[in-house]
């Protein structure tokens, strides 16, 4: 099996990649990391100093509300969800990704296809 390759992630995308966990169904923050990874199957892993001030900055913005319970392990845990507006954002920034990718991807195909 090959060792995957490791990914940094471009400005944004941490943030669309958050919602899209968290739309999921509510989950604290540690647990969005793991899934990202896992999601990813483990080319992306994010550090706790990006995590955490994504999440304090999506909260901010209300794209995120949060509620405290206790996590898997019983100890209490900040769980988030996606609000009304936040599932909105997720939807257009999908969106605008889907198409960004599909214009980068005719760019590349049609400098594949000229000569140097």
């Amino acid at each position: 099996m090959k060792t995957p390759i490791k990914f940094d992630l471009p400005q944004g995308t941490l943030d669309l990649l958050i919602l899209r966990v968290v739309a999921l169904g509510p989950i604290h923050g540690y647990a969005i990391a793991q899934r990202i990874q896992q999601m990813s199957q483990e080319a992306l892993q994010v550090q706790q100093g990006s995590l955490y001030p994504a999440l304090h900055r999506l909260e901010n913005k209300k794209l995120l509300a949060a509620d405290w319970g206790p996590s898997e392990t019983g100890r209490e845990a900040k769980f988030y969800r996606l609000t009304r507006k936040g599932r909105l954002q997720l939807e257009n920034e999908t969106a605008s990704w889907a198409r960004l990718t599909e214009v980068v991807g005719l760019i590349l195909q049609t400098a594949e296809g000229e000569g140097s």
